[in-house]
């Protein structure tokens, strides 16, 4: 309207101004005048403007006022669609809080976009991990990076606090958190001077291990604390910020870390223990920096052959690290976001059928209204203005629900992503669900406000309107249903999974020693005999075993070496691979892993006689197929031999995971710093679990237990993000299903509400009661045929987007359709059971009478 109004004074003016030349005026006076008369006019439409703006709002607080009226008359409608809209908009809001956190929004470090993960890999191993050598090497070649760092993790004993503890310690090049622009809560950060071996001692605590092992003391700023052999000072504190991989209880530079700086260490080339991460020059694209590191990874394999083998396709990579932080979880994550998206959907049609339902009662009223002038632009206003704040009420509501489901939703995430901590109800989140509030409300209005266009005779043709919103409802419902179907299909074929040993009265422990006590082989071997004899000796005790790591863990598939047969053909660049682990005498008997053939450890295989180990199945059959693998020897080095003393039935270190080559080495031929420990009883965990801490420290005092756990919830953990998944979208096809059943309750009532004329004619015409509850039926049952046609056709459609996350089912699977399908159609034959029983109650001189 403003434009409008411009464009005609410009037109005028024009005019006016010719006029005054026209009649001698100069052009210069022309102008003048018509800017004088242009200030006149201006002041007029302002108040035109003004005026028109007034009217305006006045209009909507007319709308708003009647709205709020005719809702506080028609209560029960208006509770109906606010806890519909409720539903819907709440789980949006849920799910969208969580993608909003850590996907849409930035890394909370500076520059945060600018940083990269980078792999170093080979064809046979995704990820080789980084040296010293190779992190220098990248740092002084690359021309599109300003800062290079490492970060690897490790578990050490720190003195100094409450207790003694096992602290998770983050060891990182000396600016590893000045590159990732994180300052320190309290102190400072570390220095250049710290970053080598005779450098002093420093470490920089969490923000939660702050909280939890100190208090929150202030006064921590240069307390000593005594970690591996030496005192190290609390230099800082970090803020309560993620960290990639991981968060840890502590962090020390590289040169404080004994592993880090052995001399093996320093001088390997081509794999590594660390990750390294590095930071894009401002300016520099992602692509640009894969480039640069394409070029390196060819500077180092000329010059190092050996170190970096072509042949076996070394590669470097760079990532963004904001992309990392997710990896594996996105599908996962917008798979939900898609389910609560289909929930809203149907949120939207369920209202639009309400919204009609009302409008046909209010056909009176709006007639009227129209008789007295309003146009239909008015009444559509008015319609919507309703709709939107039955919807912003909604909003409302599914806030709350929203609010409530947050913790969930929180350690849910904790499972897949370190930026967990970051959800919450931002002004993100809220903007996202005022929007799609609205858009909600104006949907929904608008289906009802255009139905009246429609040619109609009694409303049949707006009925019509309502039965194919229920189709639509119907079919997304479908695939909502076939989709947790199958992913509950899955669930249980992965709970069935045998692991390949049992897992019922076994406790688990772990192990990680102080290497400044228990520092060379014969030392830590010697205690790992004093904790197995005393552990032998708790009561209940029927078998007590350990090993490096045990199934269902994190990292429970070990490390990866590349081994040489006895006897057998060397190609350097096709070398036999296998996950390497230890095992004590008793473990296989603790954890009911048969034995095929040959013998298990025991007592003499200890560092005083030749190397001994064990393989399982799998290895065998591949290096040995329909021979014995017991006796023959392998290598890791070509150098130190290993007879194959037994051979043990596979296991599954995941369950979702087939069982891998695997070799176990003696424990007291390898006795590692980090153990875990299983002991099967013949009592509970609750009665064994203090006995046996009793018994761990009764060997050193000072020796922290971590993971003390019954196996049976390690067993439950792993399958943990798959069970909650499950629930997720069976809570989504939960509220579609209700929501649709009450759809197709409602239409079908309202179809015998406008039909009571006809059925008591037919009545009266000798029509049986049963027939008429059989017609009534058969309608709804048609609608959902259907739309359970149409969502069938959906579900198939998007079946393949579930193949990632199944399990033991495929997303074709019939008794899952089978299922769904009755499901569908028996919920909606109960819908319409009572609208059909209502009809076939119908009294015929009540209808007769009414014609």
């Amino acid at each position: 309207m403003e434009r409008e109004l411009d464009t005609e004074l410009e037109f005028h003016l024009d005019m006016l101004a010719a006029q005054y030349v026209e009649r001698g005026m100069s052009p210069d006076n022309a102008r003048r005048a018509a800017r004088q008369i242009f200030g006149v006019v201006d002041r007029v439409k302002d108040d035109v403007r003004d005026t028109w703006l007034t009217r305006t709002l006045e209009a909507i607080g007319q709308d708003v006022r009647y709205g709020m009226r005719g809702l506080r008359r028609y209560r029960g409608y208006a509770a109906a669609v606010i806890a519909t809209m409720a539903l819907g908009i709440g789980a949006n809001t849920a799910i969208f809080s969580v993608v909003n956190a850590v996907v849409l929004q930035p890394l909370p470090y500076q520059r945060g976009d600018d940083l990269v993960l980078l792999r170093q890999a080979r064809s046979d191993r995704e990820n080789t991990g980084f040296s010293i050598n190779d992190i220098d090497d990248i740092k002084a070649l690359t021309t599109t990076m300003d800062a290079v760092v490492e970060y690897h993790g490790m578990y050490f004993i720190l003195l100094g606090g409450w207790e003694p503890a096992r602290v998770a310690t983050g060891v990182v090049s000396w600016d590893y958190f000045d590159t990732l622009g994180i300052r320190p809560l309290l102190g400072r950060g570390f220095v250049e001077r710290e970053d080598g071996p005779d450098g002093p001692a420093t470490l920089i605590i969490s923000y939660q291990y702050w909280q939890r092992a100190f208090k929150g003391d202030p006064a921590i700023i240069g307390r000593l604390v005594t970690m591996n052999d030496r005192q190290h000072t609390v230099v800082g504190v970090l803020p309560d910020v993620p960290m990639y991989p991981q968060g840890n209880d502590v962090y020390m530079p590289r040169g404080a870390c004994p592993f880090r700086m052995n001399p093996r260490e320093a001088a390997r080339r081509g794999s590594g223990m660390a990750l390294a991460m590095g930071r894009r020059k401002p300016g520099v694209s992602i692509h640009e920096t894969q480039a640069d590191v394409d070029a390196i990874a060819r500077q180092l394999q000329s010059k190092y052959p050996n170190a970096y083998p072509a042949a076996r396709g070394y590669a470097l990579t760079a990532s963004p690290l904001r992309r990392e932080f997710t990896r594996g979880f996105e599908s996962t994550l917008f798979m939900l976001l898609g389910a609560a998206g289909f929930v809203l959907l149907i949120v939207c049609a369920s209202v639009a059928n309400l919204s009609i339902a009302r409008t046909l009662r209010r056909e009176h009223e709006l007639s009227l209204r129209t008789a007295l002038g309003a146009d239909r632009g008015r009444l559509l206003r008015q319609l919507l203005t309703e709709n939107v704040l039955l919807s912003i009420a909604g909003a409302a509501a599914g806030l709350i629900l929203a609010l409530v489901g947050l913790e969930l939703l929180v350690s849910y995430a904790e499972r897949f992503t370190a930026r967990a901590s970051e959800i919450r109800i931002d002004a993100t989140v809220l903007l996202f669900t005022l929007s799609i509030s609205i858009l909600t409300g104006l949907v929904a209005g608008v289906v009802p406000a255009l139905s009246r266009r429609l040619p109609s005779k009694r409303g049949s043709n707006r009925q019509d309107l309502r039965r194919l919103l229920i189709v639509g409802q119907v079919a997304v419902s479908v695939v909502l249903l076939i989709g947790a179907g199958l992913m509950l299909r899955s669930l249980l074929k992965l709970t069935g999974v045998d692991p390949g040993f049992t897992t019922d009265r076994v406790l688990t422990m772990q192990i990680d020693l102080d290497f400044s006590k228990y520092g060379n082989s014969p030392e830590r071997s010697d205690y790992l005999d004093r904790l197995l004899a005393g552990l032998r000796r708790v009561p209940g005790a029927l078998y007590v075993g350990a090993s490096g790591t045990i199934p269902f863990l994190e990292g429970s598939h070990g490390a990866f070496d590349h081994f040489l047969i006895e006897g057998q053909p060397i190609d350097r660049n096709r070398l036999p691979r296998a996950s390497v682990k230890i095992a004590s005498d008793d473990y296989f008997r603790a954890m009911n892993i048969p034995m095929i053939s040959g013998r298990s450890f025991g007592s003499s295989d200890d560092l005083d006689h030749p190397a001994v180990v064990i393989v399982n199945q799998s290895l065998a059959t591949r290096h040995w197929p329909g021979g014995d693998a017991v006796g023959h020897r392998i290598s890791g080095d070509g150098v130190t031999w290993n007879t194959i003393v037994g051979v043990v039935a596979d296991v599954r270190q995941q369950l979702a995971q087939e069982p891998e080559a695997e070799l176990y080495l003696a424990m007291k031929q390898s006795p590692w710093v980090t153990t875990n420990w299983v002991i099967r009883s013949s009592t509970s965990f609750e009665s064994m679990a203090p006995i046996v801490r009793d018994a761990v420290h009764a060997v050193d005092p000072g020796q922290p237990i971590f993971r003390l756990r019954p196996l049976d919830e390690l067993r439950a953990a792993s399958i943990a993000p798959p069970r909650l998944t499950t629930m997720l979208i069976g809570v989504f096809a939960g509220l579609a299903l209700v929501i649709t059943a009450a759809g197709i309750g409602g239409v079908i009532a309202f179809s015998v509400g406008q039909r009571t004329q006809e059925l008591g004619v037919r009545l009266a015409f000798g029509a049986r009661r049963l027939d008429l509850v059989s017609m009534i039926l058969a309608e709804g049952i048609r609608l959902t045929a259907i739309g359970l046609a149409l969502g069938i056709a959906g579900a198939l459609l998007l079946g393949s987007m579930l193949t990632t996350v199944l399990f033991g089912v495929g997303p074709t699977d019939a008794l899952t359709y089978t299922a769904v399908s009755s499901l569908l159609l028996i919920v909606a034959g109960l819908a319409c059971l009572v609208p059909a029983l209502r009809a076939g109650s119908t009294d015929p001189l009540e209808a007769l009478r009414a014609l």
